[in-house]
């Protein structure tokens, strides 16, 4: 899924592919925002992305994507 985050002051949004859920996402933006600690995601290639919650703009969860099958997969 992709996931597009907005920084304040920041013209570019962040955007990463993440094999998460979008329930386990969300609970991930609740706790930094909450707790006032950082956001830490993990994109599909392994990597951490670390924000700082007092920084954060905006967070776009997109759909689940299904898998595809036949001559659209590739």
């Amino acid at each position: 899924m992709e996931i597009k985050i907005g920084i304040q002051n920041v013209g570019r949004e962040i955007v990463i592919e993440s094999a998460e859920t979008a329930d386990d996402v969300a609970d991930a933006i609740a706790k930094a925002m909450n707790g006032g600690t950082e956001l830490r995601l993990t994109d599909a290639k392994g990597r951490v992305v670390i924000i700082p919650s007092n920084v954060l703009g905006y967070v776009e969860i997109g759909a689940e994507e299904q898998r595809k099958i036949g001559f659209g997969a590739l």
